[in-house]
């Protein structure tokens, strides 16, 4: 039988942990959202699966995964499509439902590039108040093939 492919539910169900303080506050500080990555979807349905499994996550943070980018424009601003399609998702977490709301987005922006705050600003404007700032992944991988998420970063 071959193992379950990352990221979906058969790959999630792996792993059961021990709820051991179910009235313990937890903000979940770094989860991704993807609409097909890794052969499959996560997306709020999921999200809140995982957050309502008996812990008392109440809310969570967003970090960039190279999901939802824009298709068009210029290739600097791309990245932004993640702030304003995660700001959406976010939207519809704090309806009040009682499961875990999105309550902060971390983007992404090449460090390196001239337009950085033209960048910075795009995020801030999309992210509805929930924008928090930015991550440059910085990893290299000598054999990016046997990674699940390769690195960015040049040699």
């Amino acid at each position: 039988m071959a193992d379950p492919q990352p990221g979906t539910p058969e790959w999630r169900a792996l792993v059961q942990e021990p709820i051991i303080d179910p009235d313990r506050v937890i903000v979940d500080p770094h989860h991704h959202l993807w609409h097909f990555a890794f052969g499959s979807r996560y997306l709020l349905d999921d999200l809140w699966a995982d957050t309502g499994s008996g812990h008392n996550v109440t809310k969570t943070v967003y970090l960039e995964c190279g999901s939802f980018y824009r298709d068009d424009g210029p290739d600097h601003l791309r990245p932004v499509g993640e702030t304003e399609a995660v700001r959406e998702i976010a939207e519809t977490s704090d309806a009040g439902n009682g499961q875990a709301v999105i309550s902060a987005i971390v983007g992404r922006a090449d460090l390196a590039l001239p337009e950085l705050d033209e960048v910075l600003d795009a995020h801030e404007a999309a992210g509805g108040g929930l924008f928090r700032g930015i991550r440059h992944a910085g990893s290299f991988a000598r054999e990016p093939d046997a990674l699940v998420i390769k690195g960015r970063a040049p040699e």
